[in-house]
């Protein structure tokens, strides 16, 4: 299982009338999340649109536990369950509060596609070598 954490720091201009996180704003965090988790393997997703890769989000499924608050410092956790071995990934996504309760927790499935053939593609081989080390059971991630 690979797993990443981010820190997002709750703007005034993401709040509701409630003083609430909007609803709306958590896709924006699944997604900082997202990108965080990929440039911490090294590469960036502009890296993969470049190689004729790009990874169209095609359903997002959330639940909102508790509210996040103006300047509420929001953890962001990461989670990829299991190696892609077909056309789509899901990206599991958690946040937290900063007392450490789950506030809000969510998925995100994106396909792999490319935008020449307009066809979908399999996992890339860069994305497969970076990630393989956290799903081999004999090698420590």
């Amino acid at each position: 299982m690979f797993t990443h954490e981010t820190k997002i720091r709750v703007r005034y201009g993401e709040t509701d009338q409630m003083g609430y996180l909007y609803y709306g704003y958590y896709a924006l965090y699944y997604e900082q999340g997202r990108g965080d988790a990929m440039r911490s393997l090294g590469f960036t997703y502009k890296e993969l649109e470049e190689q004729g890769t790009i990874m169209p989000v095609v359903s997002m499924q959330s639940e909102y536990l508790r509210p996040a608050y103006y300047d509420d410092l929001i953890t962001v956790k990461t989670i990829l369950k299991e190696l892609p071995d077909s056309y789509f990934v899901t990206f599991h996504s958690e946040l937290y509060n900063v007392a450490g309760k789950l506030i809000n927790k969510g998925s995100v499935t994106l396909a792999f596609y490319d935008p020449v053939t307009r066809k979908k593609t399999k996992l890339p081989e860069v994305l497969r070598e970076r990630l393989a080390p956290f799903f081999n059971a004999d090698e420590p991630a």
